[in-house]
């Protein structure tokens, strides 16, 4: 299932439309217009320099040393007797290219670990962070000093080298994203509906990530651009490889015979540099604003809703069909399920005390109680979504014939977003704000039925409408802060009944709605479960819920399943204390209860 409907794929081709779409915000930005400009004509300088170079930038030639600017010497030559235009334009080529190798080796290994490091956690946390802290530890001046003296002198070698050094710094900051986004529910979302981890953090957790990438990826090209100049102005580099340090050197050197020797280098470098990163910068904010202020997308008019859209019979007909085959019999049983948390000192906190309780196919089961008895751990043992530390201590989870009690993620992954779904009481968090609703929904599908774009989208589009949104072509293009909070909620109970799953755990689902809202929704649930014959693990502390709802309910405290049975037998004869004083609690047709205060006026 799902829930949240997987958040992370817009359709294939909307990232080619995205990158468009922020190439064209990018040439109204005026900033961004003149640094594109020059960044374009150094890649392009870089590319054909060596080409459209007048002369040879190797050939030396006694008439050149120190020549001043002529009509066929433009910027005169150097202290060897070379074009300088000529090796300009031949270093540009070689000093890009040396920065980006130091970029791309950064980039490849701080922010795939970064990415590890934050969603995993644990000893992969442990195992990157300790390296990151050996590689910032060391003195990377020392470091390229010393690979100099043992390797010699190349540019390839040093830049190599020198991307190893910088890589905690993409590690760093993707790791203090990835673990603020690791959290959100929408991540939780995504994994219940049965996506991959590699999908979740490629198309997902990458993408909040984006923005920073690209304004810290200028930066560091800037500082590989000085630091290679850098080394190259100090003499350690090849003195046969033109390069913008090297040119700097020689212009240095005979700065009181030929001042202007310095120029050129030392704008190709600040220029090049300043265009980066204002770049980046506009980049970074149109991106920001793409995300955070998408206006809605609409269909044509006169689209045809039968176009895209089957017929609700067809629905229907497909329930009917698989209704038939659905007896009753047990789907799922927990036997003296044991949940607890690992604390720093070694010990373990119980939350859940050998709870047990059987669903079978068609039945809606209550899990009923106050805030913090239980209810939702329970739920999320089944799910094998326990938060960091948590785990079941003993008990058995039998789904269908499966063990699920201690199962690892393979063994989650054939039934989560397939056989077991998944609705959350939070719609707005469970949803992604980066992508469509059309996309969230789509993507369960794709990923777990297998199904195409076309079919996927129409699909989507007939779950939409099942669920009584009223436009769902509207909705389908929408993002997730132009729809309301039903609207919202509406939109997860399709995602989790898109995958047609056997049992369907719905966590306090109507708790963020108001009353007339609430009631719309849980006739759509009602609906849903009779057409087909879910069994539904229903979470919630509204006895009304549960009266409108469930066949059998659980009353949970403080981690025990205190009293179970039929609604109709429990409510008209509660045995327990605590049952009793929860119906006791109910406000509708008691009596008004006393004043707070016993003195009399």
């Amino acid at each position: 299932m799902t829930t949240a409907l997987p958040p992370i794929v817009p359709a294939l081709s909307a990232e080619p439309a995205r990158r468009v779409h922020l190439l064209r915000r990018l040439l109204k930005n005026p900033t961004g217009v003149v640094a594109l400009a020059f960044v374009t004509l150094v890649a392009l300088v870089a590319i054909f320099g060596k080409v459209i170079a007048p002369h040879n930038p190797n050939l030396a030639s006694l008439n050149l040393i120190l020549a001043k600017p002529s009509a066929e010497h433009l910027l005169g030559g150097d202290s060897a007797g070379r074009d300088v235009l000529s090796r300009l334009l031949a270093a540009t080529q070689i000093s890009m290219a040396a920065a980006l190798l130091a970029l791309v080796i950064s980039v490849a290994l701080g922010v795939s670990g970064g990415l590890l490091a934050g969603y995993y956690k644990g000893w992969t946390d442990n195992t990157f962070s300790w390296l990151t802290s050996l590689i910032m530890a060391m003195p990377s001046i020392v470091i390229l000093l010393a690979a100099r003296a043992v390797l010699g002198p190349s540019v390839w070698i040093s830049m190599a080298i020198f991307g190893v050094v910088l890589a905690p710094a993409f590690f760093r900051l993707v790791y203090a994203a990835v673990s603020a986004v690791r959290e959100e529910l929408y991540v939780d979302a995504a994994r219940v509906s049965g996506l991959s981890d590699t999908r979740i953090i490629s198309r997902h957790i990458l993408s909040v990530v984006r923005a920073p990438i690209i304004i810290q990826s200028a930066m560091i090209l800037g500082i590989a651009i000085a630091i290679q100049s850098g080394l190259e102005f100090l003499g350690l580099g090849d003195p046969s490889v033109p390069t913008w340090g090297a040119m700097l050197n020689d212009g240095f050197q005979n700065i009181f015979r030929a001042p202007d020797l310095m120029l050129w280098p030392s704008l190709a470098i600040g220029l090049t540099c300043i265009a980066l990163t204002l770049l980046a910068n506009a980049m970074r904010d149109e991106l920001e604003r793409a995300s955070g202020g998408k206006k809605r997308r609409r269909g044509k008019r006169g689209a045809a809703v039968e176009d895209v859209t089957p017929p609700e019979e067809v629905i229907a007909h497909e329930d009917d069909a698989r209704a038939a085959s659905r007896t009753g019999e047990e789907l799922i049983r927990l036997t003296d399920v044991r949940v607890g948390y690992d604390q720093p000192d070694g010990s373990v906190i119980e939350v859940v005390h050998s709870v047990s309780l059987t669903i079978r196919r068609g039945e809606v089961h209550g899990l009923v109680g106050e805030s913090g008895s239980g209810k939702t751990q329970t739920a999320f043992a089944v799910l094998g979504l326990l938060p960091v530390g948590g785990r079941v201590l003993g008990g058995s989870i039998q789904f269908e014939g499966a063990e699920l009690a201690g199962a690892n993620e393979r063994t989650y992954a054939k039934v989560r977003g397939l056989k077991i779904a998944y609705i959350p009481q939070e719609p707005m968090s469970n949803l992604d704000p980066s992508f469509t609703i059309g996309s969230q929904l789509m993507e369960p599908l794709r990923v777990n039925l297998g199904m195409d774009k076309a079919a996927a989208k129409a699909k989507a589009l007939a779950l939409l409408a099942r669920v009584g949104i009223p436009n769902p072509e509207r909705t389908f293009a929408a993002y997730p802060h132009e729809i309301s909070g039903g609207m919202a909620q509406r939109v997860l109970i399709a995602g989790a009944v898109s995958t047609d799953p056997d049992l369907l755990i719905a966590d306090e689902p109507t708790t963020a709605l108001d009353v007339t809202v609430q009631a719309e929704v849980l006739e759509v649930l009602r609906d849903l479960q009779a057409e087909r014959q879910m069994g539904v693990l229903l979470v919630t502390h509204n006895f009304g819920v549960v009266a409108d709802l469930c066949d059998r309910v659980s009353v949970m405290k403080s981690g025990l399943i205190v009293e179970t049975g039929p609604v109709r037998a429990l409510f008209n004869s509660p045995k327990h204390p605590y049952t009793q004083t929860l119906l006791e609690s109910i406000l509708e047709d008691g009596p008004a209860r006393k004043s707070l205060s016993t003195k009399e006026a």
